[in-house]
């Protein structure tokens, strides 16, 4: 009975070691030829060295200097490596981890991202395409600045959440979460807000969250990587709101967005300290001082006694307008 037991414990093992090593360098050959395919295509797409170890219950796959560059958009990207890691009987199921410092790239330059700790989870279609369901980013002490640049000049925040989920029902539509801490501007944009006048802004922005829904042009998948990028065509936003000292503001509606990224709809705005909200967009040249001069006189009359402000907002025609006055040009909500 002891051998039989044993004969079969045997064949298990063998068995379960032939499917680790099958699933591994089906794993390791997968990203090579990922990068390959992208290295056709015209990218800069390589590294140095690629591993894949955990036997016997792990796949982790770790790349050495892996750099991604996309001549279409200009973007790029590179670390000194990148951890991707998944339980070998759920292969589905992937955990990224990153560097303290990565590179950025695009149009306006190159960055330094760094952070003291970012990983990510993602859950994705057990299929070809590889849809996500879920993903979840998190992030603490997060840096980025200009290379060229002086270290003051860095946007820095505490702590970073991010997180996606795939409606049932639509394979474009997705349920969006943004939650930061502790933001604090550049040096620069400080120095300007405290020579606007009136009482200087705290150095850090508590909070930021967004609670949104957003339906795209496709799903998110691996040609959405590959290829051209989908485009936002609805959000409905549940909340965005912002905490900064004597300040809170909080915005809710929903928004159509044509094919160039213009958006139109009507929104919500809540704000207390909005008078030190007027300030920072004329010192900052988002609006002009007329229209601040005239935002402030409209929004006194539609405040409330204690101060707060509670209006009915429309983005149209590429600018955002409250009532008949145009306060500030609507943003272009476009993927590169």
């Amino acid at each position: 009975m002891m051998r039989i037991l044993l004969a079969i414990c045997l064949t298990l093992a063998a068995a379960w070691a032939g499917y680790w090593f099958i699933g591994s360098s089906a794993m390791k050959s997968g990203v090579a030829a990922w990068f390959d395919a992208r290295e056709a295509d015209g990218w800069v797409a390589g590294y140095d060295e690629l591993t894949v170890q955990g036997f016997p219950s792990r796949f982790d796959t770790t790349l050495t200097a892996p750099r991604l560059s996309d001549p279409v958009t200009g973007l790029g990207w590179e670390a000194p490596f990148l951890q991707l890691m998944t339980l070998s009987y759920t292969p589905n199921h992937v955990i990224g981890i990153w560097p303290n410092t990565q590179r950025l790239s695009g149009s306006e330059g190159a960055y330094t991202l760094t952070s003291t700790d970012m990983r990510a989870s993602l859950r994705v279609d057990a299929s070809t395409a590889l849809a996500p369901r879920r993903a979840t980013l998190t992030a603490e002490g997060v840096s980025i600045l200009a290379e060229t640049a002086p270290e003051a000049e860095a946007l820095s925040m505490a702590a970073l959440r991010l997180a996606a989920e795939r409606l049932e029902g639509a394979e474009a539509r997705y349920h969006l979460g943004l939650a930061a801490q502790d933001l604090a501007p550049p040096a620069s944009v400080m120095a300007m807000l405290d020579g606007a006048g009136g009482d200087a802004p705290p150095r850090v922005i508590e909070s930021l969250f967004i609670d949104a829904t957003a339906d795209f042009t496709a799903p998110f998948d691996r040609a959405a990587l590959e290829g051209a990028r989908p485009q936002p065509v609805r959000i409905d936003l549940a909340r965005a709101s912002a905490n900064w000292g004597a300040m809170a503001l909080e915005l809710s509606g929903a928004l159509d967005i044509d094919a160039s990224g213009m958006p139109e709809g009507d929104m919500t705005l809540t704000a207390n300290g909005w008078r030190e909200m007027l300030q920072i967009a004329r010192a900052s040249g988002a609006i002009t001082p007329d229209i601040a001069a005239t935002a402030e006189q409209a929004l006194t009359m539609m405040s409330g006694s204690d101060g707060s402000l509670n209006v009915p907002l429309r983005a149209a025609q590429g600018r955002i307008w409250l009532g008949p006055l145009p306060i500030a040009p609507a943003p272009v909500l476009r993927l590169q």
